[in-house]
């Protein structure tokens, strides 16, 4: 169970957002409490992007509010960017550049200076494991190594929370093992939500799922329970889009 004396890190509140007549999601309500990590499922076209653009400020909501560590992401969203890490997936890395290159610019963006900018960029590439390509350009990396350069920028700046979209698709087995180990690493003092549609992902990684089909929650629980009765993950999937 959720321990409630937690704080609150990742808040979606009735957030909806219609395009038109159509809605992307409605109502979508959930809380993420410091020190999880929760596995946002559901099926292609179901609201997962939708819901985390909302969270991240990247989008502003039709209706309800989402929150970073408190933060509005509406109304005070520079202030919630101070305590999150966004990691897109695809997202935007520069392939000239070098993961030095690439962690030089992002650190002179997040105003880090000096000692404290050296030590951070020493420190996110040791997590990473990225010394061994820390000076070839990113385009020539594998998918898994551009998957660790984003990782690596996006916790440049120490955030509490980190949203990541699917962040171990198109990787090999071997780089599944790498990222999920990073990950678990992290959630042991940060808040974690991520989407993936890897179910094994979830039972290696998360401890909690919420699952969205048609822009709507439709499972906010443990791990554990999420295949009930002794289906299995698949089963269950199955069943919440809407197949008995």
């Amino acid at each position: 169970m959720i321990d409630q004396a937690k704080t609150p890190m990742i808040e979606a509140l009735g957030l909806s957002k219609y395009y038109g007549d159509f809605a992307a999601i409605e109502n979508v309500s959930f809380k993420v409490h410091q020190g999880e990590i929760a596995a946002f499922l559901g099926p292609n076209g179901a609201g997962k992007s939708t819901t985390m653009k909302l969270l991240t400020g990247y989008l502003s909501p039709s209706a309800g509010a989402a929150k970073i560590a408190g933060h509005d992401m509406n109304t005070d969203r520079l202030a919630g960017a101070v305590r999150l890490g966004y990691l897109p997936e695809n997202g935007p890395l520069y392939p000239d550049m070098t993961p030095r290159d690439l962690l030089n610019f992002f650190a002179d963006a997040r105003g880090l200076e000096g000692k404290h900018k050296r030590e951070r960029i020493e420190e996110v590439v040791h997590l990473c494991d990225l010394s061994h390509v820390i000076g070839k350009a990113i385009g020539k990396l594998s998918r898994g190594y551009r998957q660790r350069v984003g990782m690596a920028q996006v916790l440049l700046h120490e955030p509490d929370v980190l949203i990541m979209d699917e962040p171990t698709a198109g990787l090999d087995p071997n780089q599944i093992r790498e990222v999920r180990n990073t990950i678990r690493k992290l959630g042991e003092n940060k808040t974690i939500l991520l989407s993936t549609h890897i179910l094994q992902e979830v039972q290696a990684m998360a401890s909690r799922v919420l699952f969205i089909d048609e822009g709507r929650l439709v499972y906010d629980g443990p791990t554990s329970e999420f295949g009930r009765h002794g289906a299995s993950l698949d089963e269950r999937f199955y069943e919440l889009t809407g197949h008995k």
